[in-house]
């Protein structure tokens, strides 16, 4: 079948919105029709290679290249067709992605840790998880890779079973697609990997649409403060609406307000996710940890930043702890319904984060909008009822 999608053709973009081929699925796939895609700051980190190296480079490397590929790794949609052996899903099922694939079988997934699913941790490499080839082609006969295996930036896309999770049909797709990386990632790092508890202090740095996940986390177990940074002036008075009991325009700001908050105790938690990470964020985030304090690293970082400074004598003798997290080290098979229930229940806002709409023609200026800062997020609406 024809469809259309996002497609980047190398490094540097842009966005190249065109047909393309679909086959169906195979065993262990379903093709499913895109609903909505949330525009994450990661598919613009593969654009500009901070994620991802030019096909020539990959070469000259003997290694296989990613483009041409199909972005967007966050989503909602409808199952329209299965392949053979599928009996988890049938024609009809409203679905979201999950960018992380969970295969169910590996030593990571039998303990609970679907979030380092072996499976799921080469969602990067190109081609189907489930035999390799493609299933996704350019109109003049290419195969087309699609970021993390789900491709959400097309108007139908075919994925592994392992890459989806379904979702009660009474649950709004547009909203529901943030539960796809947005929702977990942020709320989970707070949740899953800060160790948290209600009445701590919670710091959260860049509050696109992770941190404001984050601080919707913090709301929800209990944080007695929540002071959110960032330097866009619109964020910080969105993460007021989501809960940040203080917003601030740098670390430095920070610093002094939560030294005062705390008594000079300073943070419980902090969590770490600017659009892109640098050295001087963890630098900071570390800083604003009390001793015996999480500071958790949720944002991307270029694949070029390797070595971080830290004070690391008094990292040592204060006991602080730096984590890392992936997905927010939630289970996608469990979370995200545990997640919709939260929005059921109207504890956690997903409508309010969509800042605005737009059609799949319109990426590149929805792009532009995100690094603009104009956006909390961003959903790629394809008008699918």
């Amino acid at each position: 079948m024809k469809s259309h999608a996002a497609i980047l053709h190398d490094v540097g973009g842009p966005w190249s919105v065109e047909e393309f081929e679909l086959d169906p699925p195979k065993a262990g796939e379903v093709l499913v029709e895109m609903a909505a895609a949330g525009l994450c700051h990661s598919d613009d980190h593969i654009l500009k290679g901070d994620m991802s190296a030019p096909n020539e480079v990959m070469r000259s490397m003997g290694l296989p290249t990613m483009f041409p590929m199909i972005g967007g790794h966050e989503g909602s949609g409808i199952v329209r067709e299965v392949g053979q052996g599928v009996t988890d899903f049938a024609p009809g099922d409203h679905v979201v992605m999950s960018f992380v694939a969970v295969c169910g079988q590996c030593r990571w997934c039998a303990t609970g840790a679907e979030y380092i699913c072996d499976v799921g941790i080469g969602t990067m490499i190109p081609g189907m998880p489930t035999d390799g080839t493609f299933r996704h082609h350019t109109t003049d006969g290419r195969n087309l890779g699609h970021i993390a295996k789900v491709g959400t930036f097309a108007q139908h896309t075919v994925v592994s079973t392992n890459s989806l999770v379904k979702i009660d049909k009474q649950l709004p797709l547009l909203p529901s697609a943030l539960l796809s990386c947005a929702i977990p990632t942020g709320y989970g790092s707070v949740a899953n990997r800060s160790n948290m508890r209600a009445g701590d202090t919670v710091v959260v740095i860049g509050v696109g649409g992770i941190g404001t996940a984050a601080i919707q986390g913090a709301r929800i177990n209990g944080a007695a403060q929540i002071v959110a940074v960032d330097p866009v002036e619109f964020k910080q008075k969105s993460a007021l609406q989501f809960g940040a009991t203080h917003s601030v325009g740098s670390a430095e700001e920070a610093m002094d307000l939560v030294r005062g908050l705390t008594y000079g105790v300073m943070a419980d938690a902090v969590v770490v996710s600017p659009s892109l990470m640098s050295r001087e964020d963890v630098r900071d985030g570390v800083a604003l940890t009390r001793k015996g304090g999480t500071c958790v690293l949720t944002g991307m970082t270029s694949q070029l930043t390797h070595s971080v400074k830290i004070n690391l004598q008094e990292f040592i003798l204060m006991n602080k702890t730096l984590a890392g997290t992936i997905f927010g080290s939630c289970n996608p098979k469990a979370d995200i319904d545990r997640l919709a229930k939260l929005y059921q229940s109207g504890q956690l806002q997903l409508d309010e984060m969509i800042t605005r709409r737009y059609r799949l023609d319109e990426i590149n200026d929805a792009y532009a909008d995100l690094l603009n800062g104009e956006i909390v997020r961003g959903v790629i609406d394809y008008g699918v009822a």
